[in-house]
C-alpha cells in the first residue's frame, strides 16, 4: 500500500508539471502579450500575415470538407473537426491573430504596456490578417481550386459569402462576442499546457464548439467574404449558385464590399474585441491579479 501511495503520488507531481496554474497563465499572458506589442513594425507585420493565412486555411479546408453536406448539423460538427487546424498553426508555429491578441488588454490593465500601444498593435494586426487571408483566397481562386466537384465549391463559397454579407449587424455584434470568448479561452488553456499534445487538445475542443455554434470570427471572415468575391468572377460558379442554391440576381448582387464590411466585418470585429478583451481578459485579470479581489 505504501509503495502504491508512493507511486501515485510521483504520477501526479509529474501531472502537475505538464501544465501551469491558472495564476502562472494570467502571469505568463500578461508578459507574453507584453513582448509581442513591443515587436518592431516589419516582424508584428510578418506575424500577421502568418496568422492571416494559417485561419485562411483552416477555413478552406472547412469550406470542402462541407460544401456537399446538406445536413446542416453534420455540416457544421464536420467543419468543427477542420477548422481547428488554423489555431494549431499559430499556436505551435507562430503568428499573431486578432482575436488573440484583444489579450493585449490585460497587458495594459497591468501597467506593462499603454493602451496607445494595445490599439496600434491591433490595428496592425487587424489589416496584417485581413491581407494574409485574402491572398489565400486569392490563391485559391486563381490555382482552380473552387473547381473542385465541377465548380460546386465555387458556388458554395459564393452562398456562404452571401450569408456573412447580410448578417443582421446587431447579430454579428452579438456572435462577435461568443466567439471571441471561445478563441481567447483556447488560447488559454493551450498555454496552459506544456507540451504539444496539451496545446493541440487545449485548442480543438474549444474552437471546435465556437465552430459548430455558428459564432463570427472577424479574420475568418476576412477569408470567407473575398473568397466569394473571388468566386463571383466567375460566372459558371455564379449560373451553379443560382441553379443549386436557388439563389436571385439581387442576393447576388448584395454580395458588395460595403454590405461585407458594415454588415459583418466592423460589427463582428467590435464583438471581437469585447468578448476577447473585456470578457475574458476582464473576468481573468480582476480574478487573478487586482488587489481589490485578493
Amino acid at each position: 500500500m505504501v509503495i502504491l501511495l508512493t507511486n501515485l503520488r510521483k504520477v501526479f507531481e509529474k501531472m502537475e508539471k505538464m501544465f501551469f496554474t491558472q495564476g502562472e497563465i494570467v502571469e505568463n499572458t500578461i508578459h507574453d502579450y507584453a513582448k509581442k506589442a513591443s515587436y518592431k513594425l516589419v516582424r508584428v507585420i510578418l506575424f500577421g500575415l502568418m496568422a492571416g493565412m494559417f485561419i485562411a486555411i483552416g477555413a478552406q479546408g472547412s469550406l470542402v470538407s462541407i460544401h456537399n453536406i446538406s445536413d446542416p448539423g453534420i455540416a457544421k460538427t464536420v467543419a468543427g473537426v477542420v477548422f481547428p487546424i488554423g489555431l494549431m498553426l499559430i499556436v505551435l508555429i507562430g503568428g499573431q491573430l486578432f482575436t488573440g491578441n484583444c489579450l493585449l488588454f490585460m497587458s495594459a490593465w497591468d501597467k506593462q504596456i499603454s493602451w496607445s500601444k494595445v490599439a496600434k498593435n491591433l490595428a496592425i494586426i487587424w489589416v496584417s490578417n485581413v491581407i494574409g487571408a485574402t491572398f489565400i483566397a486569392a490563391m485559391c481562386y486563381f490555382s482552380g481550386q473552387y473547381d473542385f466537384n465541377h465548380g460546386l465549391l465555387g458556388a458554395y463559397t459564393i452562398k456562404n459569402a452571401i450569408g456573412k454579407a447580410n448578417t443582421v449587424p446587431y447579430q454579428g455584434f452579438l456572435s462577435g462576442i461568443l466567439c471571441n470568448i471561445t478563441v481567447c479561452a483556447a488560447i488559454l488553456m493551450a498555454s496552459s499546457a506544456k507540451d504539444v499534445a496539451g496545446k493541440i487538445l487545449g485548442v480543438f475542443f474549444t474552437i471546435f464548439v465556437f465552430v459548430i455554434s455558428g459564432f463570427e470570427h472577424c479574420i475568418a471572415n476576412a477569408y470567407y467574404l473575398p473568397a466569394g468575391f473571388f468566386a463571383k468572377m466567375n460566372s459558371e460558379y455564379v449560373e451553379l449558385a443560382k441553379q443549386t442554391y436557388h439563389l436571385t440576381e439581387q442576393q447576388i448582387d448584395s454580395l458588395s464590399i460595403s454590405n461585407a464590411f458594415l454588415h459583418n466585418l466592423l460589427p463582428v470585429t467590435i464583438g471581437n474585441i469585447i468578448g476577447g478583451g473585456i470578457i475574458v481578459g476582464g473576468l481573468m485579470y480582476l480574478s487573478h491579479r487586482s488587489r481589490r479581489f485578493q
